[in-house]
């Protein structure tokens, strides 16, 4: 039964792809102009403007200079029209991955850059946006948040065949940038290094072990993200208390606060200090 539930995924999947190069299988066009950020619907096939982007601008995500020179050189060769990679987003949760997408497109959307965010499940429809996009001259990010996967489903092997590898040709105006909190996409299991060997002094890795990199090695640009240290967190903590009003800065009492809540969160992340910002600020008005 294995093997049938995972011909069918495929089949599925190829059925997918199919009807995106199939007379009659064209999707309404959207209204470019209405937002610069757009969500893909799968199971209506649309494109839906997203009007209330999330205003983030790449000086408020800080911890994260290198990050941000490397993902920010690549869009900028890109919008300028310029050759550019696919670029995955890994590492630790809550360090700003996500919030490093919108703040480009905060960036550059006056300069002609596009976001679509898409979910795993929408990817066996790349045909049909490739279709939309191309020969636009916007130049378009396709975002997938969080994405992990496993072998069979068939987004999986759609992305694997669209970042390289397909026969159709990819529209030159359209970028792939995904987040994930894993480097390779997919779980590992311990299972998975049994097969591998050595033959005198090299390993040989599993079959598991090489599909399991052939995903993640498609992207041209990895870009990792490591947790914060305490000076790191506390100054993005403070960073987001002015950001909702707080006016005395980073008090004793407040840095002892912080600290104590990244510790009951057992993170010190950017996500958990926005958390703590806004707890804080909240509470403080009612003292008032």
């Amino acid at each position: 039964m294995d093997k049938l539930d995972q011909f069918l995924t495929r089949a599925e999947g190829l059925l997918s792809r199919l009807e995106g190069i199939l007379p009659g299988s064209q999707v309404k066009e959207p209204d470019w102009q209405a937002a610069a950020a757009f969500r893909w619907d799968h199971s209506q096939r649309t494109l839906h403007p997203v009007a209330n982007f999330q205003r983030i601008a790449l000086s408020d995500l800080l911890g994260i200079d290198d990050q941000k020179r490397r993902i920010g050189q690549n869009t900028l060769q890109f919008v300028k029209g310029g050759t550019a990679n696919n670029v995955l987003l890994s590492g630790a949760r809550g360090t700003g991955k996500s919030s490093l997408v919108k703040a480009l497109l905060n960036e550059y959307s006056a300069s002609g850059l596009r976001v679509i965010q898409i979910d795993k499940l929408g990817l066996v429809d790349l045909p049909l946006i490739v279709g939309l996009v191309q020969g636009r001259s916007e130049r378009f990010i396709l975002y997938c948040d969080d994405l992990s996967f496993n072998a069979d489903e068939a987004g999986y092997q759609t992305l694997k065949a669209a970042l390289d590898g397909d026969l159709v040709a990819f529209s030159d105006n359209l970028l792939i940038y995904a987040t994930s909190n894993r480097r390779h996409l997919m779980p590992d299991y311990m299972s998975d290094n049994l097969a591998s060997k050595s033959v005198g002094d090299e390993i040989h890795p599993a079959e598991a072990i090489e599909e399991k990199v052939s995903l993640s090695e498609r992207f041209g640009l990895w870009i990792s993200f490591y947790p914060f240290s305490q000076d790191e967190y506390l100054a993005i903590a403070c960073r987001w208390l002015e950001h909702h009003g707080w006016q005395q800065g980073m008090t004793d009492e407040v840095r002892r606060a912080a600290l104590q809540w990244s510790l009951s969160r057992g993170s010190r992340s950017g996500r958990v200090a926005g958390q703590f910002a806004k707890d804080w600020c909240g509470r403080s008005s009612f003292r008032a």
